[in-house]
C-alpha cells in the first residue's frame, strides 16, 4: 500500500514539473515585438483546445506554437507572413476570425443554421400538439352524447 501513495506521489511531482517546464516566458527587444506576440497569440487558436486562444492554452502544440510565432518575431517576420504561415500549414481553423469563404463557410453559418432547425422542429412539434388536443376532446364528447 505505501508503494502506491509513493508512485502517486512521484508521478504527480513529475507532472507537476511538466507543466512548469512547458510554459517559457519570452524576453524581447523591444516592446513593439512584446505586443506583436501578445496579439498574435490572442488571434489564433489552439487546435488541441479548439474553444482557446494559443495565449490561454496549456497544451504542448500550443507551447510550440507560441515558440514559433516568437521565433519568427525574432527573425523580422510580418504579423501577416506569420499569420499566412500558420494557414497554409494547419488551415483557416487556426483563426479565431476565418474569413468568410467556400470552405469556411459551415463555421460562419452553422450554428446558425443549426438554431434555426431546432427552432423549425419546435414550432412543428408545438403544432402538432395542439392539433392533436381539439381532436381528443372532440372524441371525448362524442363518447359522453351516444
Amino acid at each position: 500500500m505505501r508503494f502506491h501513495y509513493f508512485f502517486t506521489g512521484l508521478f504527480n511531482l513529475l507532472f507537476a514539473f511538466s507543466v512548469n517546464a512547458a510554459d517559457v516566458p519570452f524576453t524581447f527587444d523591444n516592446e513593439t515585438d512584446a505586443e506583436r506576440y501578445r496579439n498574435l497569440v490572442e488571434e489564433l487558436r489552439c487546435l488541441v483546445c479548439q474553444n482557446q486562444t494559443l495565449a490561454d492554452s496549456g497544451a504542448d502544440l500550443a507551447q510550440d506554437l507560441r515558440n514559433e510565432i516568437y521565433q519568427m518575431i525574432q527573425t523580422g517576420r510580418s504579423n501577416d507572413e506569420i499569420v499566412d504561415f500558420l494557414v497554409d500549414r494547419y488551415g483557416d481553423f487556426v483563426l479565431y476570425r476565418p474569413p468568410l469563404n467556400t470552405t469556411t463557410i459551415l463555421l460562419w453559418f452553422g450554428p446558425f443554421l443549426i438554431f434555426t432547425a431546432a427552432i423549425l422542429i419546435v414550432i412543428r412539434i408545438i403544432r402538432r400538439q395542439s392539433m392533436e388536443v381539439p381532436e381528443q376532446q372532440g372524441m371525448e364528447n362524442r363518447g359522453k352524447h351516444s
